[in-house]
C-alpha cells in the first residue's frame, strides 16, 4: 500500500514551510514511521549532490537527515537555479535540462507532470508517510494552471492540506483568510487545518484572534509555533545569516564576499557554529576591513559575479587584503574568480568569451556545457604552507558542482588528490594553494563540514595570531545538525495538535 501524504503550502515564501516539514520529518520518525520529503519544485541556488551524482535542493537534503534518510532526488525531481532576472536553470531529476525564461518554462511543466509523478509514487511505494512541501503560495492565481507544486500537485496524489502563515511579519490573519478565499471550491476542500509560525507573544491575547479565525475559515489552527532559533541550514530566499554583525571579540573573524548569485552559502555554516568564530557576509559599498580569513564562495554565474566585484570597488579591496598577506579562499566558483583567467567559448554562461580573473592563482579555467556532478572523497597534499600547514593526509569527504575545468600553471602546488568520485576510485588533483600559503583554492562544497580539517585550519590561523590552539567542538558537524534536530521536533511537538494532524494523515 502506498505512503499518505501530508502536505505544507504556505500563504507566501518565508513562512516556513521548510523548517516546518523538516520537523514534521523528524517527529514522525521518532514515533517509528518510516518518513521521506518531498518538494515537486525547488527554486535555490543552494543545492547538493547525491551519492550517484545528481543535484537536488538542499532543503529538501535537510528534510532527508531529519528523515534519517539518504537523500535521493526523487524528493526533488525539479530544481530551478536562477541565473539572472528572467532566467534560470532547469534541472530535472538531477540532470540539467536547460536554460530558459519563465515564458517556456511554463510550457515545458505539461510534459514534466509525469516526471512528478513518477517520482512521488517511487518514494510513497517505500515510506509510510511522505510530508510534502509547496512553494510560494496556493494563491498566485496567475500559476494556477499547469501548478505542478501547490495545488496541482495535491490534487494529483490526493493530498491533504495545512496552511502555513507566519505572524511575526503581520497579517497573519488576513494573508490565511485572504488565500482560503482566492482558492477554488474543490482547492479549498483540501485545507485540512492551519499553522501559525514565528509567534513572539501571549497566547492568551492571540487566542481570540485564533477563534474568529476558524469561524471566518471554517478550519481549525492545528498549532501555534514559537519563533525559534535552531542552528539547522536555512534556504537562500529567507537567510538571515547576511545580516549578521561580527562578534568584534571573536577570535577568528572570517569575512564572505556576499556575491548577487552566491551559491552554497551552506558550506560556512559548520564554521558558523564553533566557538569563537565569527561570520559575517560584506556586500558591495562595504568596507572588507581585517578579517582572519576572507572567503570568496561559490557562484551560479561566476563571469557575471566576477564584474560585479570588479565594478563594486570589492576587488581593488581584495587584492589590497592579498597584499598584506592576508588569508583567502576561493570555493567552487570563487576558486575560479582567484585564477588568472575564465573562458567561456561556448557561451555556456556568460556573452564573453573570456574575462580576465583576480590573478591570484596561478589557474585558467574553461567553461564546458557538461556540468560535472559528483561527490568526492580526497586527501591534503603535502607541500602546502600557511592554511594548509600540518593537514597533510588529512581526508575531506564533499561534492563538485561546476562547468569550468581548472588547468594549473607549471609552479602551483595542488591541494588535494582526489580518491574517490561517487565511490569509484579516481586519483585527479583538485584546487591549489600558492607557495606563501595565504591563497587557497578548491572545488569542493562541504569541505568545512570535515571536522578534522576545519579544527585544523581554524588552529592555523588562531596560531598566526598568536593564540593557543582550541580542539574545537566535542561535536562533528553531523552529529551537531543531529541534536538540532532532535531539538525542533521537541519544540514543534509541544505546540502542535499531533493527534489531529494524524487523523488527517489516516484519513
Amino acid at each position: 500500500m502506498p505512503g499518505k501524504p501530508i502536505m505544507l503550502q504556505g500563504t507566501g515564501s518565508s513562512v516556513g514551510k521548510s523548517i516546518l516539514a523538516a520537523a514534521l520529518c523528524r517527529i514522525l520518525k521518532q514515533d517509528g514511521y518510516r518518513v521521506a520529503p518531498f518538494k515537486a519544485q525547488n527554486m535555490a541556488l543552494n543545492s547538493y549532490i547525491t551519492a550517484d551524482g545528481l543535484e537536488m535542493g538542499r532543503a529538501q537534503v535537510v528534510q532527508a537527515e531529519a528523515c534519517g534518510l539518504a537523500p535521493v532526488v526523487e524528493m526533488n525531481p525539479i530544481l530551478l537555479k536562477p541565473a539572472g532576472d528572467r532566467e534560470a536553470q532547469v534541472i530535472v531529476m538531477g540532470k540539467v535540462h536547460g536554460a530558459m525564461t519563465a515564458a517556456r518554462y511554463q510550457n515545458l511543466k505539461q510534459e514534466l507532470g509525469a516526471t512528478v509523478r513518477e517520482a512521488y509514487r517511487r518514494l510513497a511505494r517505500e515510506h509510510e508517510i511522505i510530508v510534502i512541501e509547496g512553494a510560494g503560495s496556493p494563491a498566485e492565481i496567475n500559476l494556477r494552471e499547469r501548478d505542478l507544486v501547490n495545488m496541482g500537485l495535491a490534487e494529483m496524489i490526493d493530498a491533504p492540506v495545512m496552511l502555513v502563515g507566519d505572524i511575526d511579519r503581520g497579517g497573519v490573519f488576513a494573508a490565511l483568510a485572504g488565500t482560503m478565499l482566492l482558492l477554488k471550491n474543490g482547492e479549498k476542500r483540501r485545507v485540512r487545518g492551519v499553522l501559525i509560525n514565528k509567534f513572539r507573544g501571549d497566547y492568551h491575547i492571540l487566542k481570540p484572534g485564533l477563534d474568529e479565525l476558524e469561524l471566518i475559515i471554517s478550519r481549525p489552527v492545528l498549532g501555534v509555533i514559537p519563533y525559534m532559533h535552531i542552528a539547522i541550514e536555512d534556504e537562500d530566499s529567507v537567510t538571515e545569516r547576511f545580516t549578521a554583525v561580527q562578534d568584534r571579540g571573536a577570535e577568528v573573524n572570517v569575512a564572505v564576499i556576499k556575491l548577487p548569485f552566491i551559491s552554497n552559502f551552506t558550506d560556512f555554516s559548520a564554521i558558523d557554529r564553533e566557538e569563537g568564530v565569527s561570520v559575517r557576509y560584506v556586500r558591495e559599498g562595504e568596507s572588507l576591513g581585517s578579517p582572519d580569513i576572507l572567503i570568496i564562495p561559490g557562484s551560479k554565474s561566476t563571469v557575471s559575479d566576477l564584474l560585479y566585484l570588479r565594478r563594486s570597488g570589492l576587488e581593488a579591496q581584495i587584492l589590497d587584503y592579498h597584499q598584506k598577506g592576508g588569508f583567502m579562499i576561493g570555493v567552487c566558483g570563487g576558486y575560479q574568480m582567484l585564477g588568472k583567467r575564465i573562458a567561456d567559448p561556448d557561451h555556456s554562461e556568460s556573452s564573453l568569451e573570456e574575462i580576465p580573473g583576480i590573478g591570484l592563482l596561478d589557474i585558467e579555467t574553461v567553461f564546458q556545457a557538461e556540468k560535472v556532478t559528483t561527490q568526492v572523497e580526497a586527501a591534503v597534499l603535502p607541500g602546502c604552507a600557511g592554511l594548509l600547514e600540518g593537514l597533510q593526509g588529512t581526508i575531506v569527504e564533499g561534492y563538485e558542482i561546476h562547468q569550468g575545468i581548472s588547468v594549473h600553471g607549471p609552479d602551483l602546488q595542488p591541494a588535494l588528490r582526489i580518491r574517490s568520485r561517487c565511490g569509484k576510485p579516481d586519483h585527479a588533483l583538485d584546487g591549489a594553494c600558492n607557495q606563501e600559503g595565504n591563497v587557497f583554492g578548491t572545488y569542493l562544497h562541504g569541505i568545512f563540514d570535515n571536522h578534522v580539517f576545519l579544527q585544523a585550519l581554524l588552529n592555523n590561523v588562531r596560531r598566526r595570531k598568536g593564540l593557543p590552539g582550541r580542539r574545537g567542538s566535542a561535536l562533528s558537524y553531523r552529529e551537531f545538525k543531529e541534536k538540532e534536530y532532535e531539538r525542533l521536533a521537541d519544540i514543534v511537538r509541544s505546540h502542535i495538535d499531533l493527534p489531529r494532524i494524524m487523523n488527517i494523515i489516516r484519513s
